[in-house]
């Protein structure tokens, strides 16, 4: 077995021993993760669907959105904000490129609270679509709460063609590219048939998503690790193998020319 302290063979075990590892530390403890998300998620749905809209005061009567209230169904009254409007780059809806369109609406409370009031597809070589303008006066919307989302690689926001455009559905970026104040943390998804709705943005539900699909992937990568193990054996063995045949012709070879050598010479 010395031949495993060869630079080639230990780089061969460092390399699947890494995989291995990643596999069972990393790649399926991450996809469970997911799974447990999105069950989470599909329940708080759920739920959501069974009880009616509520004010949104009565959930969020503080200045941040509250995750376990994630997905609730409330109502808003107030009036739409255009002028701090901003676009969210970079979606994608039925695999064409999108843009979702956050515009805040001023409460009755004087509070400022992000609605996003669903996606607009990007015409090909343009980066800011066109789109219906959010109607002007009171107005009182249905939709579901949501908590800020991160851009995990904090680009700044940028304006383009009179748009404020950022990379994540994040009020509190909103606000501060708009010096806007007293804007609650978390922002709510617009339903269907309200008022300013442009395509709204489908909501999944346990009976549309596919069951298990996360913990699938994981089992997947447990599955792989697994079969990196047994090829890693089955060739440091294919190579003992060889090795040994080897050894074993040579050995023959050796004794069949030291018997060729011991045999009797006939007289002259």
């Amino acid at each position: 077995m010395r031949f495993l302290l060869r630079p080639g063979w230990i780089a061969f075990v460092v390399v699947v021993v890494g995989f291995v590892v990643a596999c069972y530390t990393l790649l399926a403890p991450w996809q469970f993760g997911r799974e447990e998300q999105r069950q989470a998620q599909e329940q708080a749905i759920s739920a959501a669907n069974t009880a009616p809209p509520v004010p949104f005061a009565a959930l969020v009567p503080g200045s941040v959105v509250d995750p376990a209230d994630e997905w609730r169904q409330v109502s808003v009254t107030g009036e739409y904000l255009p002028e701090a409007e901003a676009l969210v780059r970079l979606r994608v809806v039925d695999g064409k490129p999108a843009s979702e369109v956050l515009t805040p609406v001023r409460l009755t409370d004087g509070r400022v609270v992000v609605v996003d009031r669903g996606t607009v597809a990007t015409d090909e070589g343009r980066t800011v679509p066109s789109f219906a303008a959010a109607p002007a006066g009171p107005v009182t919307l249905t939709g579901r709460l949501r908590v800020n989302e991160t851009d995990g690689s904090g680009r700044p926001p940028l304006t383009e063609a009179g748009h404020l455009q950022i990379y994540a559905a994040d009020s509190r970026q909103l606000a501060a590219a708009t010096d806007l104040s007293e804007v609650v943390q978390g922002y709510v998804q617009l339903a269907a048939d309200q008022p300013g709705v442009l395509t709204p943005i489908p909501v999944s539900t346990p009976t549309t998503a596919a069951p298990f699909t996360n913990g699938s992937y994981a089992l997947q990568w447990l599955t792989f690790g697994a079969i990196a193990l047994v090829a890693l054996g089955y060739f440091v063995r294919l190579e003992v193998l060889q090795r040994r045949g080897r050894r074993e012709r040579r050995a023959s070879i050796r004794d069949a020319l030291s018997g060729r050598d011991q045999e009797p010479q006939p007289p002259r």
